[in-house]
């Protein structure tokens, strides 16, 4: 067992581990702009933070009357991600401290992410974190993506622990209120600050508003001991 008992880790990985949504955007705005959508911003982009590839795309085609499939448009989207993501993919040095620290001390891990199976995989190759992080669930392999809980109960059921001994690192309303929804405790990263104050949020048990600069490997080690000991 764990230096933390039966406590397991599940992190999503967009946003929180990391800074993929620079890619995200970019790939987006190259297919909309090859359907004839041009000047796609960043601001746009950041409603879609924290909502799966195809839901995104199922919302774009009602919002800019794409006349293309949805399965169509998340093949050149992802064609277009994923030629950024296996080079261009920048993990968060305290995540990366953080994943090599529970490593280290033998705590079960997994990523739970809106991405596809995919493109999970090259970033995770890309950056080397696949050396510690070999449980994945993309939001395509379960019924529905977040804010459902779906994907972080199979990654629950995957590392063979029960929801309740899990911990989620989350940036994103959804990914919180899935957390919150699977049962699950929830260290909140938020990676757009004006989402800080989103109600999903509240019912993290960890709210770091200051995001990313917030975050740090130890102080989060500390909080997970302490939430062991109120097991």
């Amino acid at each position: 067992m764990s230096s933390l008992g039966t406590l397991s880790v599940v992190f999503d990985l967009d946003g929180t581990l990391v800074d993929s949504e620079p890619n995200y955007y970019e790939a987006g705005r190259r297919t909309l702009e090859e359907y004839g959508v041009p000047d796609f911003t960043w601001e746009e982009h950041e409603r879609y933070v924290g909502i799966s590839t195809r839901e995104t795309i199922a919302d774009w085609r009602r919002r800019y009357l794409l006349p293309a499939s949805v399965d169509e448009l998340v093949a050149v989207k992802n064609r277009h991600y994923l030629e950024l993501a296996r080079t261009k993919t920048t993990v968060f040095p305290e995540m990366r401290a953080f994943v090599e620290r529970l490593a280290g001390e033998g705590v079960p891990m997994a990523v739970a992410s809106g991405s596809s199976a995919e493109a999970i995989g090259a970033i995770l190759a890309g950056t080397e974190l696949d050396a510690y992080l070999r449980t994945v669930v993309s939001a395509d392999e379960v019924a529905r993506g977040k804010p459902a809980p779906d994907v972080f109960l199979e990654a629950a059921r995957r590392l063979g622990a029960d929801p309740a001994d899990c911990v989620v690192v989350e940036d994103a309303a959804p990914g919180a209120a899935a957390a919150h929804a699977a049962g699950m405790r929830c260290v909140a990263v938020p990676y757009v600050a004006a989402q800080a104050d989103a109600p999903e949020f509240t019912t993290a048990d960890l709210l770091l508003r200051g995001g990313q600069a917030e975050f740090t490997a130890r102080a989060a080690w500390d909080w997970l001991a302490a939430a062991r000991r109120r097991t």
